[in-house]
């Protein structure tokens, strides 16, 4: 075989190998968004002095609009009443139920389909987890839901 023809074999087994390897990055490409919130006492409105802690994680797939999620938390005052997302809000502001917890004990696991308008305000940072007791019944730890980059 000639050069010409040893590098045009060449080049096109290059292009294929470039093409494959450009399409399995497509396909590994994940329609999930991740977002995470600290838990704490100081980020409840109003903030209170308890030392409970905790970390509320979840991932909404983006083409279903389905929402998982598990929160765990450590140090309350009691034991947990309630616990659920509420927005929109941004930090600093309170807003209403939007998903509540089927169980409180931690860890807190679930999932949940969201309409086009929570999985936004969720992809906008404007929901937050909530935990609550029966010292804090307005909340005792706070979490704002941030998208993970």
């Amino acid at each position: 075989m000639n050069r010409y023809g040893t590098f045009l074999r060449a080049t096109l087994i290059a292009g294929v190998a470039t093409a494959a390897l450009a399409g399995c990055g497509m396909m590994s490409r994940s329609n999930t968004a991740s977002f995470s919130g600290a838990m704490n006492a100081a980020s409840e409105v109003p903030p209170n002095m308890t030392r409970g802690s905790g970390m509320a994680e979840a991932w909404l797939n983006k083409d279903t609009n389905v929402l998982k999620y598990k929160i765990t938390y450590t140090g309350l005052s009691g034991p947990a009443t309630a616990g659920h997302f509420h927005g929109p809000a941004a930090a600093g502001a309170n807003a209403g139920v939007v998903l509540p917890f089927a169980r409180t004990e931690s860890p807190i696991e679930g999932q949940a389909t969201l309409t086009p308008a929570q999985a936004a305000d969720l992809m906008s940072g404007k929901w937050y987890a909530n935990i609550h007791t029966a010292a804090n019944p307005a909340g005792e730890i706070r979490g704002q839901m941030l998208p993970k980059m």
